[in-house]
């Protein structure tokens, strides 16, 4: 299991998941959802603070052989990945990697080649990676995020938004509930988010993405699936590639 919340100011929630139900807090007042998550996993849990920026936690109880969780560090970029990638070999000839490269080690290299002017779009680097995933990255030199699902929505993955419109992911709908109360739902299949670009479809990266309404099965409005909008194009269909200055988060 697992659980990440970002701070407002690094990743805030979308507009569209937030309930008009009661039942959200501040997930990071005084370490509530980190501490939480430490009592469910009291001796197997481990947690990175990103001080006022947010946390990441996650355990290996529990976990599912098919779709297993890793987690690495590398220069400042946090990463934590859950499930497998097909094609392992092929990514890591195209991004120089040594044979020794898991996914989450995948993960993080396609993320600096984006960082660093890649020549690829972010919706293509995302595409190229195949199998069942999701993965949360945080670079912590800039403050900037990057999630993704992978197509079938495969492994589970919710996100939500607390009391104060942080962003609370985990694979455990129950931890985001404990959080953000109905202002939650689970995170788009084949789309990706990154802290200044917001949410994107990959699969459709032309296209604008529109939030429908979900309703728990009492009637009550609990967030929003978001969906590829097939009558709405984007006026930019890719991220410029000109200078080198600028995050390439800002670009896109």
């Amino acid at each position: 299991m697992s659980v990440v919340v970002f701070d407002k100011s690094v990743a805030k929630a979308p507009d569209a998941l937030q309930s008009p139900q009661p039942g959200a807090v501040a997930a990071l007042k005084d370490g509530f959802l980190a501490n939480h998550f430490d009592s469910l996993y009291p001796s197997a849990s481990v947690s990175v603070n990103f001080g006022s920026s947010g946390f990441m936690a996650y355990s290996l109880q529990k976990q599912n052989p098919l779709l297993p969780r890793s987690f690495a560090v590398v220069d400042d970029i946090f990463c934590l990945v859950q499930g497998h990638i097909d094609n392992v070999a092929l990514l890591k000839q195209q991004y120089g990697l040594n044979k020794t490269a898991n996914e989450v080690i995948i993960i993080i290299e396609a993320y600096r080649t984006l960082r660093d002017r890649g020549p690829y779009p972010a919706d293509q680097v995302v595409r190229d990676i195949q199998g069942k995933f999701n993965f949360i990255l945080y670079d912590s030199s800039n403050k900037t995020t990057f999630l993704a699902a992978d197509t079938e929505g495969a492994v589970p993955f919710f996100w939500g938004s607390d009391s104060e419109g942080n962003l609370v992911l985990s694979d455990d709908a129950e931890i985001v509930k404990k959080g953000c109360g109905k202002s939650f739902a689970p995170f788009p299949k084949g789309c990706f988010f990154t802290s200044s670009g917001g949410l994107n479809s990959y699969e459709h990266p032309l296209n604008q993405l529109k939030p429908v309404q979900r309703v728990d099965s009492s009637g009550q409005l609990c967030g929003a699936n978001f969906k590829v909008d097939v009558d709405t194009k984007k006026e930019s269909g890719g991220m410029p590639r000109v200078g080198s200055a600028a995050n390439w988060s800002a670009d896109y």
